[in-house]
């Protein structure tokens, strides 16, 4: 399920996007400062992040910026009450993707949060093809050079996410949040035995490897 973050001071606005957001099928955070969203980025992986600009402490500008510098690929979006060009350009100079004018549409705001996840490629496409490597998300079914290798869907789901981020760090916490759940009682080195039996089903595939990153947990490196 798409993981989305919503930063916005006013509570009632805060809390009817959330429940706007969850009735379309997303997995939603709402917190009600910048400090309290930045305290959760690395307790989750998020897909998106909405933010309001004018909050008490730490603004929009200073969340975005923070965001950036953790994360320079997650989709940004500024749902404010600044209408004004200077206010367009900084968030944009800093980074953002997209800009809303309160008061906001709910319509509009999953148009506009589609479109920046396909920009993204974070909404599940039918087929994800890297190389040789294709993984049909209809069928769950991974095929290399045409020819089927059998996965399970907690396979099937970890390599997508991997390669669907290539480059990108997953801690063995966040993997196991995402594709175990978060009440799991499995010890996050299950995930270990996961990344094994992946690299020895996709062992002839010179398109990607999936890399240990030490200390932390795992990465797919695409080769062009």
């Amino acid at each position: 399920m798409i993981k989305i973050l919503v930063v916005e001071d006013e509570a009632g606005l805060n809390r009817a996007v959330c429940q706007y957001l969850r009735g379309n099928g997303f997995d939603v955070t709402g917190c009600l400062d910048a400090d309290e969203g930045l305290s959760q980025l690395p307790e989750k992986m998020f897909d998106l992040i909405i933010s309001d600009v004018m909050m008490p402490g730490t603004d929009g500008f200073e969340f975005a910026e923070s965001v950036r510098a953790l994360d320079s690929r997650i989709p940004i979006l500024f749902m404010t009450a600044l209408d004004d060009l200077s206010s367009k350009k900084k968030g944009f100079r800093l980074g953002i993707d997209d800009y809303m004018v309160k008061p906001i549409e709910f319509d509009e705001l999953l148009m506009r949060i589609q479109a920046l996840l396909r920009r993204a490629n974070v909404l599940d496409e039918k087929r994800l093809t890297v190389g040789s490597l294709v993984l049909d998300s209809d069928e769950m079914t991974a095929y290399l050079d045409g020819e089927e290798v059998p996965v399970t869907v907690r396979e099937f789901h970890v390599l997508h996410k991997l390669l669907s981020y290539p480059k990108k760090t997953f801690t063995r916490i966040q993997l196991m949040d995402e594709f175990w759940g978060y009440d799991t009682e499995t010890d996050p080195r299950t995930v270990d035995v996961y990344i094994t039996k992946l690299r020895s089903k996709f062992k002839n595939c010179s398109a990607f490897e999936i890399v240990t990153v030490h200390g932390l947990g795992y990465k797919a490196v695409v080769h062009e």
